[in-house]
Parts: structure tokens; sequence; C-alpha cells
């Protein structure tokens, strides 16, 4: 009975990444039909795709708050049908004030949903004693494959957008609520109960968090020049058309997906360390690609290195932060994701001022030196992640259907 709790607890987790896939896909895609619907300047643009960020930082800072007295699987499920629903609410206004009330609530929820779906994960990972979070943000990049089809769709048929979003949220919301009592969590000999979660907090040492936490922000940085500046760059800088300019994101998904699937498999037979250090060169060389492209097909192969580079230092970084602090692992993936969020803040803007001021193909230069920087920090991994608690002990769950 517990080990069929944990695959029905890992099968609809991996359904809630694979659904956030979808939401932020179908997002991140149509920014250029977002930015005509709403008559966003190119200079305000920055502004919105920062706000986003920093709102994503203050729910997943607030999470850290709730889960002190709820499951993170609570906070999960009445998270991501709000996102859904902010997701919607882009698509359905006409006036600036409106998209702004509506990427304001999809910040701050999907804050709430990130740190909250890899507090899952990385708690099953240890029940389970082996690597399997790569296999949970596969999932989130399949669901990213799915919603950028989807935009790839809106746009070639020149749907609005509330017609682009409305299939997507009315079939995946009440199969992803539905889904929701089946979420469980690994416990472990070291898990800190619920009531104690808040006093384990002052156990979590920023100064060996720390590198995992530039670590996260590279990582993202580079994800973000992905997802808020791939359409653009193909459509202004090498000359695509708008359905084209779809398609980067897509294949950088796929790259993504193919990398996770096979991720855990590398990391079992090499370490993360080693993952993760190949990750990082393998991005760099992505940005580099990019940066030099002289047509819109080669800078796709530069997304596409990128995908394969950058898929598996995440999933890798919320894990070694749970094997790092076992008996706090929920608070330290509620700070590490705050640098989630920095990484977009940092990363949108930084790319679209360098863009404006120098130009976009140098802009490309900046986060391909961040990622290699990750190469220094990456002995914070650690080892294979293999054993937890022992390795021994039969594992066990929280229900929190």
């Amino acid at each position: 009975m517990t080990h069929a709790r944990l695959r029905h607890g890992r099968a609809s987790l991996a359904l809630s990444f694979f659904v956030q896939g979808v939401t932020f896909a179908l997002l991140v895609t149509r920014i250029p039909a977002i930015q005509d619907r709403y008559g966003i300047s190119d200079g305000l643009l920055p502004v919105f795709l920062a706000a986003v960020p920093i709102l994503a930082g203050v729910g997943s800072v607030v999470t850290e708050k709730v889960v002190a007295r709820v499951r993170p699987g609570v906070v999960l499920r009445w998270a991501q049908p709000v996102v859904m629903l902010a997701l919607l609410g882009a698509g359905a206004g006409s006036a600036l004030w409106e998209a702004a009330l509506a990427l304001g609530v999809f910040g701050l929820a999907v804050g709430a949903l990130d740190a909250s779906m890899n507090m899952m994960g990385v708690s099953l990972q240890r029940a389970y004693g082996r690597s399997i979070m790569l296999g949970f943000h596969a999932a989130y990049s399949l669901g990213g494959i799915a919603g950028a089809s989807m935009a790839w769709a809106g746009a070639h048929w020149d749907l609005s957008l509330l017609v682009s979003y409305l299939p997507a949220v009315v079939v995946l919301l009440p199969v992803v609520f539905i889904a929701s009592r089946w979420y469980a969590e690994g416990a472990s000999v070291e898990a800190a109960p619920v009531e104690a979660q808040g006093k384990g907090a002052a156990s979590v040492s920023f100064k060996l968090l720390m590198p995992l936490c530039l670590v996260m922000s590279f990582a993202y940085i580079g994800d973000s020049t992905v997802s808020n500046w791939s359409a653009k760059y193909l459509q202004d800088v090498l000359g695509s058309t708008e359905q084209l300019s779809t398609v980067p994101y897509n294949v950088y998904m796929v790259t993504t997906l193919l990398g996770r699937t096979v991720g855990d498999f590398g990391v079992r037979r090499f370490g993360a360390v080693a993952v993760v250090r190949f990750g990082s060169v393998l991005a760099a060389a992505g940005f580099g690609v990019v940066a030099v492209a002289g047509g819109a097909w080669v800078g796709m192969l530069g997304f596409t290195l990128l995908g394969l580079g950058l898929c598996v230092i995440v999933p890798q970084t919320f894990a070694a932060a749970g094997r790092m602090f076992p008996g706090a692992s929920d608070t330290a993936i509620a700070r590490l994701n705050v640098f989630n969020y920095v990484g977009f803040l940092v990363g949108s803007p930084l790319v679209g001022a360098l863009g404006d001021a120098w130009s976009y193909r140098g802009a490309m230069l900046v986060p391909m030196v961040l990622v290699l920087a990750m190469l220094v920090y990456a002995k914070s991994f650690g080892t294979e992640p293999a054993r937890y608690g022992g390795g021994h002990e039969r594992p066990r769950t929280v229900d929190v259907g």
C-alpha cells in the first residue's frame, strides 16, 4: 500500500509539473501578442517582465511560512488553479491595468506553485532513495512543448489570446484539481514533522546554501533569456515570421525533455557534479551559437544546445538543497526557489537593456559567461544522491489528499 501510494503521488505530481509547463509556455511564447494586445511599449515591456518574478519571489517566501502549518501539497492544490485562471485573465483583458493585475496574480501564485512542487519532488526522491527529480522536470518540459505548440497554432490561425488559452484551461484545470487528491510526500527518518518546520528553518545556513543559490540564478538567467527573448530575437534579429518565432521555445523544451528523460540515469551513473559541469559547458556553447547565428535555423540550433545543457541543472540544484538540509528541506527549497526569480528578474531586463544599448547578439554573451561560471560551484552538488537516511529504510508517505 505504501509503495502504491508513492507511485500514485509521483504520477499526480508529474501531472502538476506537466500542466505548469503548458501554462507557462502559453504565456511566454505569446509575449509579442500580449504586448500588441495591451499596447505595451518596448520600454515598458521589461517592467512587466520583471514584475512577475518579483511577485513570484514574494509568493515563494510566503510559502516557506505557510508550509510550517500545512503540507506543501495543500499549497500546490490551490495555487495551480489560480495560476491557470490568471493566464485566462491575461488573455481576456484590454486595458493596461487588467494586464498588470492578471500578471501580478500569476506571479504571486506561480511562486507558491513552484516552491511547493519542488518541495514535494525532493521529498518523494528521498523516499525512493534514487534520483527522480529530473523526471518531474521532464514532465514540465513535455507540458512546455504542448503549450508552445498550442501557441504556434494560435499564431498560425490568428486566434485571440483568450481563444488560444481557453481550451487548455477548461480541460486541464479540473483534471489537475482531481489528481491533487493523490498527492503524497515521502518521509524519511531525518524529516522534521510539520510542526517543527519553522524551528528547522534556523538550521538552513545561507553560507552553505549560497553556491546553489548562485547556480540557480545563473541557470534562470539563461532560461529567462530563452523564455522571454527567443521569440523576439528570431523575429527582430534573425528576420523570422511571427509564426516561426514561436518555434525556438518549442525546440528548447523538446531538448530539455530529452535531456531530463535520460538525466536521472546520468546522475546515477556519473554523479550530479559531472552532469552539472557537462550541462554548463553545453549551455555556454548554445549561447555562443545563438550570438553568431546568421539565420533563424542556426539560431534554433543554438537553442537546441541550450536546452540540452540547462535542463539538468535546475532539478539537481533543488535535489542538492534537499540533501544538504534533510531536516529542513522545505525551508531550504523555498529559499532557493527565490533565486529562480532573481535569475528571471536579472535576466530579462539585462538582455533587454543590453540589446537596446548595444545589440541583442552581444547581449547573448552575458548569459554565456554566467552559465560557464557555474563550473566554479559544481562541487556543491556533492556525490551521486543514491542513498537517503542510510538508504535502506522502507519508503514512507504522508498522505496530503
